[in-house]
Order: C-alpha cells, then structure tokens, then sequence
C-alpha cells in the first residue's frame, strides 16, 4: 500500500511539473493592386508545480507595403518591426495568494522604441480559481528602462495587472489580459497593455486562433501616435 502511495505521488508531481510550450504563426500577404506582407510568430512556454510556475515567452512582428511611385518603380514602407519577450516566476503561499517577479522586453522600429525593459515584484490573487475559468490580479512595483527616440528614460513605476481565462470544453477557450503600469511622480506618463483572444482546437495539436492587441503609450516618441493595435489570426502548434 505504500509503495502504491508513494508511486501515485510521484504520479501526480510529475504530471503537474512539466513544460507545455505552444507556437503560433500568422501570414497576410496581398498582391494585385496592393502588396503587402504582415508575419507574425510567437512562443509560449509554462511549467506549473505543486507550488512553483513558471511562464516565458517570446513574439515578433514584420510588415511592409510596397508603394508604386511610378516610371515601374516601387517603394517599400515599413508597416510593423517589432520583437517581444516575457519571463514571470510565481511561487503560492495558499490556494489564492502568490507572490513573484516578472520581466518584460519590447522593441519597436515603427513606434521609434528601441528598447523597453520593465522588471516588476508583484503579489497575486486568485478571484476565481476553478477548472475551467480564472480570475487573477496582480500588484507591484516596477523599474523601467527604456529608450525612445533620442532619449533614454529610467523610472520607478506601479503595474497592476489582470488576467482571466475561460475554457468552454477542452477545445475551445477564450482570454483577456490587462496590463497598466503609470510612472510614480508623473501619473499621465503611463503604459497599458491589453490582449483578448479566442482559440478552437482543429486537431489534437493544430489549433486556431485570433487575438486583438492594444499597446497605449501616454508619452509616444516625436511625431508617433499613442496607440498601436492588431488583430491577428494565426496556427498555433502545441508541442
């Protein structure tokens, strides 16, 4: 009885601690009376222990438009460059608390952001922790670094950050993040970050999804606008 014990709890840890890492890729391209090219690929990757998760992950976007300005000349315009990762350790304390550290990196040719990197503490609560939905907030202080047009900028800042998860069946779901980080003294000096997405399962690997992403910069760099948003439809491959 207790060697059967004992192999079910090493059962159990072992099912609970492993990678699931997923990669997804979307491509738009016209041609005819417009040339364009929009790529997208990203990874995601997570570990999740008894009490122990771990979640990384990384993005890139290109897009260009070819612009005909006569005498069969053509012009090409950069329309998306940009390259993303991500890193968050959390660690329970109770079934709905848990404490961690999470590192974000972003650089965007088109936004004139050659660097951001923000490294926030956070505290976490679980609102809704159940099977198939839930429900988290997230608190903390953060330091960002960052370069944007001429300038570099160094600051202390706040995040708060939410994040929800809905599975209708094993082969469907929906999720929505938000992320606003606001500088400590200059509180119209903000970040946001918000994402929503759906996915359907094609096979027991293949699935598809799409996604919508808001990056909202209060402070943009010279002459760039403060929103950049996109809406993506992609294959992801769970591996």
């Amino acid at each position: 009885m207790t060697l059967l014990l004992a192999g079910a709890t090493m059962l159990s840890a072992a099912d609970t601690n492993k990678w699931e890492t997923t990669a997804a890729a979307g491509l738009t391209l016209t041609r005819g009376n417009s040339k364009t090219l929009l790529g997208t690929v990203n990874v995601d990757t997570k570990n999740k222990g008894a009490s122990d998760e771990i979640l990384l992950g990384a993005a890139g976007a290109y897009g260009e438009n070819t612009v005909d300005i006569g005498k069969s000349t053509e012009k090409k315009q950069k329309t998306v460059n940009s390259i993303s990762a991500y890193g968050q350790y959390n660690h329970s304390f109770s079934e709905d608390w848990y404490g961690g550290i999470r590192a974000d990196f972003i650089h965007d040719e088109v936004a004139d952001l050659a660097y951001r990197f923000t490294i926030s503490p956070l505290v976490g609560y679980y609102a809704i922790k159940k099977p198939m939905t839930t429900l988290k907030f997230e608190a903390g202080p953060s330091g960002v670094f960052e370069r944007q047009g001429d300038e570099e900028n160094q600051y202390a800042a706040l995040r708060l950050g939410e994040r929800f998860e809905h599975k209708f069946n094993p082969k469907a779901r929906v999720w929505q993040s938000l992320d606003y980080i606001p500088q400590v003294d200059r509180f119209h000096n903000y970040l946001i970050a918000f994402e929503l997405g759906a996915e359907a399962s094609l096979t027991e690997k293949l699935s598809l999804r799409g996604v919508f992403q808001d990056n909202y910069d209060n402070e943009p760099a010279a002459g760039r606008k403060r929103n950049d948003m996109r809406l993506i439809t992609a294959l992801a491959y769970k591996f």
